[in-house]
């Protein structure tokens, strides 16, 4: 059932439009046509119910179309809410914005709940704060002042495979990526410890790795592993890059101690270097050499002297 009222001075009509579910309308939403049953309309609690269920009046134009003063862009998606009970939720953050502004007009509960918990889930801080962050040397100022004012030890690796004056060794590259891979293994397993640099606009060395302590608040190298040496073959030079992979562990642990420390463990560093612990054994070795030595001799001389004692008491017997 249709009422009309003519509205003066204007060819459009207020009416109270009620019928049945299967009954179709057809709607003007800011330009968008749609057409839809009064069944979809009044299907949820809402301020279309109220509209299409005759309990308020609603605006036609001469063509029976109904007037809704409203942009249309999310029009056919609330349709399809009404319809279905649910629809993809929008990729864009502004679109379900605008979706959830629709939904508060037209009143359907069911609609802004879904799109406010979508919101909130958006707004929710994130914590995008890399786990790992290594700084990126852009010049020789910036090098020094992440050396001075950071409060952990520092390893830097200076890799810059442009500054080869000759031809690579065949195995050259698959060492410099080995040193690489290193590096980010390091930097991931003690990052939250150490501070891991690398420098990629160093001109003298092709590969290099430095390790800095902070004694005193000033940034102090404390070793160096250089991974470059220069080969000679039978016509020219060759530049070799190699992977000492147990020297930067060592040097790495070695760093380590300097952690919340005014100075260096001398012990434990001594304790941790593969070279002092060669050192100590070459030492031992030595000294119980000489013991040996020392020993065997003073058996000797012992041996000697009962000897010639013997032969004079022979002598004087005779």
């Amino acid at each position: 059932m249709v009422k009309s009222v003519v509205m003066s001075g204007i060819s459009d009509h207020k009416t109270v439009i009620s019928g049945g579910n299967n009954e179709y309308c057809k709607l003007n939403v800011g330009g968008s046509l749609h057409y839809t049953t009064i069944g979809t309309l009044t299907k949820n609690d809402s301020m279309l119910r109220a509209m299409f269920s005759g309990r308020m009046e609603v605006l036609t134009d001469s063509e029976g179309w109904v007037l809704i003063d409203r942009c249309g862009k999310h029009f056919a998606t609330i349709l399809n809410f009404l319809r279905d009970g649910s629809i993809p939720i929008p990729e864009s953050q502004r679109e379900l914005q605008e979706l959830s502004s629709e939904a508060k007009y037209y009143l359907i509960q069911e609609l802004i709940d879904l799109c406010d918990q979508q919101l909130s889930f958006w707004r929710e801080p994130t914590s995008t704060e890399p786990i790992c962050r290594v700084p990126l040397i852009t010049s020789a100022k910036e090098e020094a002042v992440l050396i001075n004012t950071t409060t952990k030890p520092i390893v830097k690796l200076l890799i810059n495979r442009h500054n080869n004056k000759y031809s690579y060794t065949s195995t050259s590259d698959d060492n410099l990526l080995k040193n690489l891979e290193l590096f980010d293994k390091l930097s991931l397993r003690f990052s939250g410890r150490v501070l891991f640099i690398k420098d990629v606009i160093g001109s003298n060395e092709i590969c290099c790795w430095s390790f800095y302590d902070l004694h005193s608040g000033h940034g102090k190298k404390v070793a160096e592993v250089c991974c470059t040496s220069i080969v000679y073959a039978t016509d020219k030079k060759h530049t070799k890059v190699e992977f000492p992979e147990a020297r930067i562990y060592e040097e790495t642990l070695n760093i380590l101690l300097y952690e919340n420390r005014t100075g260096p463990d001398m012990e434990l560093m001594q304790a941790t270097s593969t070279r002092g612990a060669v050192s100590m054994t070459s030492h031992n070795s030595d000294d119980e050499e000489e013991h040996n030595r020392n020993s065997k001799s003073n058996g000797k001389e012992g041996k000697d002297s009962s000897h010639h004692i013997g032969r004079i008491r022979s002598t004087k017997q005779n």
